[in-house]
């Protein structure tokens, strides 16, 4: 199926399904596009799943919000369920990365009867370390890097990629490589004040209250510390019955590897109910 855009109030969503079967929701996070949730791999689609992907709002070919404020995780969780009616999905496995895992998380405890399934890739939200001034600023810095200098401005800003020697390399690449895709950069730089300033839902404490097969994500703080494996840890501890997954060691992130990550979604999907 051909890109389409589904709308919700003046936001226009660009949404691409693919497949037919078990609907499979993939939510990407902050500054990428739905290309970087399974990295292009067909295999959910060739396994009987009708694959639902979209870029968010003010992200890749989706247009801007009606606000510079309006990136927050009501916001987020607003488009998803607008994305699900519009292509008439009552129910769907949610698999998201980043800030598209923890719109997925918000929806799943607010309206658990449209989640058949959760897949929580690498999770970055902490709510004690939330408002920490330092976090915020260096958010703030990227916003702006990138509203006055474009790609190479955030960079600027993002600076020595903190992950170990060997995927430095490759980190700057995909960062260069996800930006030049958004056709609205300056909406990017919005998202990036307003989102990490949002709370997808207060304590984790909460997610106790997740009762769908749940499957979590965490990669190793080598290759990815701005999403420590100890949250992700703490993520599947508290979700009851969830299965956690933590890359091997010597090898990339599993949250990098589309095709493994595709299998482990379309598992949990074989544990959903409908």
């Amino acid at each position: 199926m051909a890109e389409r855009l589904i709308s919700r109030g003046v936001v226009r969503l660009a949404v691409e399904v693919q497949g037919e079967g078990l609907p499979v929701v993939l939510l990407h996070g902050l500054t990428a596009t739905r290309r970087y949730v399974v990295m292009g791999s067909r295999l959910l689609e060739r396994s009987g799943h009708r694959v639902i992907t979209y870029d968010a709002r003010g992200h890749g070919r989706s247009s801007p919000a009606e606000r510079p404020d309006a990136y927050e995780y009501r916001d987020l969780v607003g488009d998803l369920e607008a994305v699900m009616d519009a292509l008439g999905v009552e129910r769907a496995v949610l698999a998201g990365a980043s800030m598209g895992a923890h719109t997925a998380l918000a929806l799943a405890l607010r309206a658990p009867q449209r989640v058949a399934a959760l897949v929580v890739i690498t999770p970055a939200y902490a709510p004690d370390e939330h408002d920490d001034p330092a976090r915020l600023a260096r958010w703030d810095a990227l916003a702006e890097g990138l509203r006055q200098g474009g790609v190479e401005g955030f960079v600027r800003a993002y600076g020595e990629p903190r992950t170990a020697p060997a995927y430095r390399e490759t980190v700057l690449k995909v960062i260069r490589q996800r930006l030049a895709l958004h056709e609205h950069p300056e909406a990017v730089a919005d998202a990036l004040r307003v989102v990490p300033r949002s709370r997808p839902f207060g304590a984790l404490e909460e997610l106790r209250a997740i009762e769908m097969p749940t499957l979590v994500v965490a990669s190793n703080d080598a290759a990815d510390p701005g999403h420590p494996q100890a949250l992700g840890e703490r993520y599947a501890q508290l979700i009851p019955g969830a299965r956690l997954i933590l890359d091997q060691p010597g090898h990339s992130p599993i949250a990098w590897q589309g095709s493994q990550l595709s299998r482990l979604i379309a598992e949990v999907a074989g544990r959903a109910s409908l």
